[in-house]
């Protein structure tokens, strides 16, 4: 219960600007004065996304919920599992309230229950990225302070070493689940998922949240940085931000949804509820690669996915792409996590894909903003349109406010495409807060909006596009680089698979550009780094092209964002230039 009421301490949701001390009161409701209203049970109920599995459970009674393999459930099946999965958490393995259920797994059928039925017992899903080493899971694992973590077999050695690098800290581990069938598990001394599921009851009474701001998720910043925070979802942000997503992707009840993103990423960017609420199809895949998404195209019609930038770069320079392009059918790919080129949006497009390209954070239950895009732009020249889609866009109908602001003075940026600012949010679908990390929460949201330590610029249409995070932007001679335009044109190279531009020590400028570039395969002994490099300072300015070019393959977390921490840090280790 301790963590119960760690994560319902109200937090400081704002900081005024000018400061002004710490407050989460609001104005007195105006409704109150007008007389012959009420709020009462039978018009507000704390919004929660249960409620979607439980109106699928009958208006989809029949339909296909979740495909894995040989495995097949309707929405019925899948309800009843919930129940009965949320009976067991609280009767044989003591889950109450506000207690955390961590999994450590890839995107698995019970991975995708697990979404409804910890919250259906009143606990908080921590889903632990399945790429951690044991380490960093007995870090997160003693932060979170789970009781329980689900674990599947492939990881299970990973997971035992985390458990007794807890105990080692004077903290008792959680209790180990194992996500198996298999007979050669059968005898372990470990819970198994199916044992709970026998145990359960299907009728079982749905813990509810009290107050829709209670927490459903904890999320570990995905390590594009060296020290993942623990990020806190309410009830009601999911709710609202899953209802957005869906409308977003343009996911209907005869949606059939792959599962390409790890839903141990912002829970999978809200899909696992968002699919339940349209009574879409979930397609299960283990593990992505290109071959794995076509194939399932063909053989379950798949009509929407999402992924990275680098994913889509993986599918139009694989071999798979020419052996099942075109499309039988419009595929709808939602992209985002980092801003893609321009290249890639068009050769997808080309094959048969409709890309929506979205912009969010880990803070902002993942989407938080899309590019709309606007029919007049299909009459520009393709490099043009395509340079229009790659931009961040504008918030979506669940996030109140997105802006680029100053952010010392909190003053809107000119709407010039030039005037750079920090880019903001602020709306109910933003986070709860930083789980036991006030300062970080405070500094989060100071002057009242999300800071996303992002760097954009606004265009005269409102739309928002990113130029950079703070801690990337290359300062060489006074000048502020934009990695990402570096990049940009660094991928328009035909010979380029991936790149990514970091700071270098430099004697004279301070900094210089240093890019890290993988090649595509048959170019290993073609291309220079001199080449590269001319090849930039003919399309940039002559400061802002790479001083430095590394081949090499580029180190990526499991959402397949690239990690500059550790390029940061090669950059450094090679020493000053000039």
């Amino acid at each position: 219960m301790d963590n119960y009421r760690r994560l319902h301490t109200p937090v400081a949701l704002c900081v005024a600007s000018p400061p002004a001390p710490p407050t989460t009161d609001f104005e007195p409701q105006s409704w109150k004065s007008m007389e012959g209203l009420v709020q009462c049970s039978a018009n507000h109920v704390p919004l929660s996304p249960i409620t979607f599995l439980e109106r699928s459970s009958k208006a989809y009674r029949d339909n296909t919920s979740l495909v894995y393999g040989s495995v097949r459930y309707t929405w019925a099946q899948t309800h009843h599992r919930c129940l009965k999965l949320a009976s067991a958490l609280t009767t044989h393995l003591g889950i109450s309230p506000g207690d955390v259920v961590a999994t450590f797994s890839y995107n698995l059928p019970e991975i995708y229950e697990l979404h409804f039925a910890v919250p259906m017992a009143g606990g908080i899903l921590c889903t632990l990225n399945a790429r951690n080493d044991s380490a960093m899971v007995s870090t997160l694992l003693a932060h979170s302070e789970a009781k329980l973590i689900f674990v599947e077999p492939q990881l299970l050695e990973t997971a035992r070493a985390a458990l007794d690098l807890v105990a080692q800290k004077d903290i008792k581990p959680p209790t180990l689940v194992l996500l198996t069938d298999s007979e050669s598990f059968t005898s372990s001394s470990y819970d198994h998922y199916n044992h709970l599921l026998a145990n359960g009851s299907d009728d079982f009474e749905i813990r509810r949240p009290k107050n829709e701001w209670d927490p459903i998720s904890i999320n570990y910043t995905s390590g594009t940085t060296a020290r993942p925070k623990a990020v806190v979802y309410s009830h009601r942000g999911a709710y609202l931000n899953s209802i957005a997503t869906v409308l977003l992707h343009g996911m209907g009840t005869t949606s059939v949804y792959l599962w390409s993103v790890p839903m141990f990423h912002c829970n999978g960017w809200c899909f696992p509820w968002g699919a339940a609420a349209q009574g879409a199809t979930n397609i299960c895949i283990r593990k992505v690669s290109p071959k794995a998404i076509f194939d399932n195209i063909h053989l379950h019609k798949v009509t929407h996915f999402g992924a990275a930038p680098t994913v889509l770069n993986m599918i139009v320079n694989s071999p798979e792409g020419n052996l099942h392009t075109p499309l039988p059918h419009k595929v709808e790919v939602m992209t985002g996590g980092s801003p893609p080129p321009p290249k890639v949006i068009a050769r997808m497009e080309e094959m048969g894909f409709q890309v929506n390209h979205i912009y969010g954070l880990t803070e902002t239950c993942g989407p938080a903003a899309n590019c709309v895009c606007k029919p007049e732009w299909d009459a520009l020249q393709p490099e043009e349109r395509y340079a229009l889609k790659a931009r961040q866009g504008l918030n979506h109908l669940a996030m109140e406010e997105m802006d680029v602001r100053d952010p010392v003075t909190m003053e809107s940026v000119r709407a010039d495409g030039a005037t750079i600012g920090e880019v903001m949010f602020r709306g109910n679908t933003v986070m709860s807060g930083y789980f036991k990390d006030l300062k970080a929460t405070e500094e989060a949201f100071e002057g009242g909006w999300f800071r996303s330590g992002d760097l954009g610029v606004k265009h005269e249409d409102g739309y928002i596009q990113l130029k950079d995070r703070k801690k990337d932007v290359v300062i060489s001679g006074g000048e502020n680089i934009s990695t990402v335009e570096v990049e940009t044109v660094l991928y328009s190279h035909e010979a380029v698979l991936e790149a990514a531009v970091v700071a270098r020590p430099d004697k004279l400028w301070g900094e210089t550009p240093c890019a890290f570039v993988t090649l595509k395969e048959g170019f290993d002994n073609d291309v220079s780094a001199d080449q590269i490099i001319k090849f930039c300072r003919d399309r940039l300015p002559h400061y802002m092209a790479p001083k430095t070019v590394v081949f090499e393959e580029l180190p990526k977390t499991s959402t397949g964002k690239i990690q500059k921490y550790i390029l940061k840090e090669k950059a450094m280790a090679m020493g000053s230039l000039s």
